[in-house]
Formats: C-alpha cells, sequence, structure tokens
C-alpha cells in the first residue's frame, strides 16, 4: 500500500484498527498479569528478616486452583524460612539437606527449605492469592534466585511455572525471580524515597514561590499606600 492510499484509510477504519491494536496490548498483559510470580522483585545480596510474597492468579475459567507448590533453590539457600498462616489453607514447609553448609553468624547451617506446599484452600477464577513467607537472610553469593512453582487445579491440571528466561525473551510459563542486589534496598523501597525526594524539592519550590509572592504583595501594598498619600497632598494643595 502507497503512502498516499494509507492516508486515505476512513476515520472509522482507523478507529477500528485503533481498537484491535489496544485490544491486543489488553490481551497481552493480561497473559502477563496471570503468571505466578514473587514480589518485591529484588532485594539486596545477603538481606535479613525480610517477606517474599508469592502472588498466584486463577487463569482457568472453571476450575479453582488447589495446590500450590513452591521449590526454594538449595545452591544459594533461603535460611530460616517461616510461613504466614493463610486463611483455609494449610503449609508444608520440606527442608532437605545442604551440599555445601553455610556459616553465618549464629553457627553453621545443613539444612534449609527446599519446598513449601500450600493444600486445602482454593483460589477460584477471576481471584489470586498472596502467600507470604519469611526469611532469616537471603544468600549473597548470587545475582538471582529462581522459584520454581505447580499450580494444581481442581480439575487434574498442573501449570508449571519453572521456564527461566533465556535470549532476553519470556518464556511462556515464566518462574518467579527474585533479583539479588548490591544495595541495600528492595525495589519497593526505592521509589518511595525517591517519591519523598521529589514531594521535599517541590515543597521548597512551593515554599519559596509562595515567599516571593508575599514579598511582591507588600511591595504593591506600599507603593498603593505612597500613591494614595500623594494624590491626597496634591489634592489638599491645590484646594488651598
Amino acid at each position: 500500500m502507497s503512502v498516499i492510499s494509507a492516508n486515505r484509510i476512513p476515520l472509522r477504519r482507523a478507529g477500528t484498527l485503533t481498537a484491535l491494536t489496544a485490544a491486543g496490548f489488553l490481551a497481552a498483559a493480561g497473559v502477563a498479569c496471570a503468571h505466578v510470580t514473587v514480589h518485591p522483585e529484588s532485594y539486596a545480596k545477603g538481606a535479613t528478616d525480610g517477606v517474599l510474597t508469592f502472588r498466584v492468579p486463577n487463569e482457568e475459567d472453571t476450575a479453582s486452583t488447589t495446590k500450590v507448590q513452591v521449590f526454594l533453590p538449595t545452591d544459594h539457600p533461603v535460611l530460616g524460612v517461616l510461613v504466614h498462616p493463610q486463611d483455609g489453607w494449610t503449609a508444608k514447609v520440606t527442608t532437605t539437606k545442604l551440599k555445601k553448609p553455610v556459616k553465618t553468624d549464629d553457627g553453621t547451617i545443613t539444612e534449609a527449605a527446599s519446598e513449601i506446599t500450600f493444600t486445602g484452600g482454593k483460589i477460584d477464577a477471576g481471584q489470586y492469592e498472596d502467600f507470604d513467607v519469611a526469611f532469616g537472610q537471603l544468600p549473597d553469593d548470587t545475582g538471582q534466585l529462581t522459584f520454581k512453582t505447580l499450580q494444581t487445579y481442581s480439575d487434574g491440571k498442573v501449570v508449571r511455572w519453572i521456564e527461566e528466561p533465556s535470549g532476553g525473551d519470556e518464556p511462556e510459563n515464566p518462574a518467579p525471580t527474585l533479583k539479588l542486589t548490591a544495595g541495600g534496598e528492595t525495589a519497593a523501597a526505592a521509589p518511595a524515597k525517591s517519591t519523598s525526594a521529589a514531594t521535599a524539592k517541590a515543597a521548597d519550590a512551593s515554599d519559596s514561590t509562595a515567599r516571593g509572592l508575599g514579598i511582591a504583595g507588600l511591595i504593591v501594598g506600599v507603593l498603593g499606600l505612597a500613591a494614595a498619600a500623594f494624590a491626597l497632598v496634591r489634592s489638599r494643595s491645590a484646594r488651598s
């Protein structure tokens, strides 16, 4: 199609194309949101006393999610795992003997959690569930942690969220992945700090503007009084 003919597309057709494009973006966003994810997206290496939240959405129309299995890496173990009680759900933590013990300030750790299984509850269509897992310490010798997850539905279907990114492309069933950074903040905390700084800067600018307007108003008021006094004196002089 030439440039001229393309520019002659009727408005109705152009609107239809725009709507279809928008629908495509929304559908893609819906698929992305259906993935099992871990929050926040990152933590500092070696972070202590934190919480990881695994968000599990139901992407089926008729079946409910009835079982969730989260597998924790043992080559870079997460130490001191504790599971938050979840209404309607029963959590079972499985530990495994580590091939390489981890030395900590409290001693040498030889076992760590390798799997957390949630059963007994259900996640209906169009809903999601957040499973909170507290930890005592994250590893400091790797750049990310991958938590492979199995999601079982009431009809027997099992979705395996175990694929890792390859070549920069997101796989169809990506595993929840936590980035470990060299900084001292989580991904969730950094924006809040930036927002506070921006708010403080805006407040300073607002105060400066207010002070400037106040001084300008005072000057205008003084000049107005001076002009009125001059006019009054001049009027009396003219009468005399």
